[in-house]
């Protein structure tokens, strides 16, 4: 069982000790902590805070906790129940909010939940931020209001029909080409919130939805994170329906996965690539992505006559970058699409609209599509190392052994060959080294991870 404190919020496994586990305390302890927080950075006379979560079997009652912590505290709270992470961050600023929390531990078994938190924009906080908030929890600091003070809980549940419309009025989605080209579609929703959210966004685009694992009970039918490992039920769908494509999504619906015709993965990678890709057509503009996501993004990037750039891992550092360098769309390799025409935050939804749009305007199947993209594999792997060695050490050394190659240090150490790329990160809880490689052909990538960690072991001496 563990207990996860970070800075983008508090995550864990349902049950067992407090402080070891996400326990209730532990939920009231920390909405009290964010509650806090926000008093104390907006010094206002009245707040209100947006609430939704994923439809995991503990979501209710964390969120009973969650929501009746900070009515203790004086503030309101905006409920709407179920919902999905980037709903949540549209409805932050729509309801003019000080902040937002998501409950999900997102890709994450059923037996996790999470407190992920927001800002008055709807965004993912900071470094900063989160630290002050981690040393609140830390000296129980609250300061509970009074019983003629305490906060209302309104409910609204009209947000996933709002943000549909918001999606739908965006310029670049083009809901009567998609209508016109009569898509079947299956959608997998793992039995979370998508399986709400996703059906009714493509009945809204006139497409005919196929559901599967729609149901949400929570009760998730294969492990949540959308691999390729995890998707056999819905390739099968794909083919016995004849279906043109599968949209895969996880439990809070921030993270999108495509389906060829043939039953077989786009590429959680591509995701990204392809809606970019349809983007830049249509407008020039720069591009981000972290630092392990493919190389593609870069190549249909500088094609349309744009600039890429790499974050740090971590969605608030991608947010950062696209900001710093006005980019008009970018997010991670996992399958999340950030397009700041809405909001700053990995949006399943947007991904699809953009998606969809872009293969009725092309006129083509889904695996020509991906075919008409740079194709690379990907390796990750880790090494397993002594708590004695100094990690900072191996990957200073690391780096300055290929100092003439492109070397980023941002983020670990990322070393860009010509042909393929490597990136190294260390892990915060254990002394472990991640690799994480892309080349042409597996052939290439498996042997160039092969190479990297015989030379950390000669480097570690192990």
């Amino acid at each position: 069982m563990t207990l996860i404190k970070s800075i983008s919020g508090i995550r864990g496994t349902i049950g067992g000790k407090p402080g070891d586990n996400l326990t209730p305390l532990d939920a009231v302890k920390f909405a009290a902590a964010y509650g806090t927080w926000l008093k104390q950075q907006r010094n206002k006379d009245s707040y209100r805070v947006v609430i939704g979560r994923d439809a995991r079997i503990s979501g209710s009652m964390i969120q009973q906790l969650v929501m009746n912590t900070l009515s203790g505290l004086g503030i309101d709270v905006i409920d709407l129940d179920l919902s999905t992470t980037p709903t949540v961050e549209v409805a932050v600023p729509m309801e003019n909010a000080d902040g937002g929390i998501i409950l999900t531990a997102s890709h994450n078994p059923k037996q996790w939940n999470a407190l992920k938190l927001l800002n008055a924009k709807g965004e993912f906080l900071n470094g900063a931020e989160g630290e002050k908030i981690l040393k609140i929890a830390e000296a129980d600091d609250f300061d509970f209001a009074e019983v003629d003070d305490l906060g209302e809980i309104l409910k609204n549940d009209a947000y996933i029909d709002i943000h549909i419309d918001e999606v739908l009025e965006l310029d670049l989605v083009d809901a009567d080409a998609i209508a016109a080209a009569n898509f079947k579609v299956v959608v997998d929703g793992v039995n979370s919130t998508g399986g709400i959210a996703i059906p009714l966004l493509l009945e809204r685009l006139g497409v005919e939805a196929v559901k599967l694992y729609c149901d949400p009970t929570g009760d998730f039918p294969h492990n949540p994170e959308p691999l390729k490992e995890h998707l056999g039920d819905i390739c099968k769908l794909v083919v016995k329906e004849h279906a043109d494509l599968g949209i895969v999504v996880d439990p809070d619906v921030d993270r999108l996965a495509f389906i060829t015709e043939k039953g077989e993965m786009f590429g959680e990678e591509y995701t990204l690539v392809a809606c970019a890709d349809y983007v830049l057509g249509e407008h020039k503009g720069n591009t981000v992505s972290n630092l392990s996501s493919s190389r593609a993004l870069r190549d249909i990037t500088e094609k349309h006559g744009g600039e890429y750039f790499a974050s740090a891992v971590g969605e608030v550092n991608v947010v950062q970058l696209m900001k710093d360098k006005e980019a008009i769309i970018g997010g991670e390799g996992n399958g999340g699409i950030i397009y700041p025409e809405l909001h700053y935050g990995r949006d399943s939804l947007v991904g699809v609209a953009l998606f969809l749009t872009h293969l009725a305007k092309k006129k083509i199947s889904v695996s020509a599509l991906r075919d008409s993209y740079p194709s690379y594999f990907m390796s990750k792997n880790k090494i397993q190392l002594t708590p004695q060695l100094n990690v900072d050490k191996i990957l200073e050394t690391v780096a300055d052994h290929y100092k003439d190659e492109e070397v980023s240090t941002i983020d670990g150490v990322k070393i860009d060959f010509e042909n393929h790329w490597v990136h190294l990160r260390k892990s915060n809880t254990e002394p472990i080294i991640r690799i994480y490689t892309e080349a042409a052909s597996q052939k290439e990538v498996d042997q160039v991870a092969e190479d990297m960690i015989g030379r950390i072991q000669k480097i570690a001496g192990i």
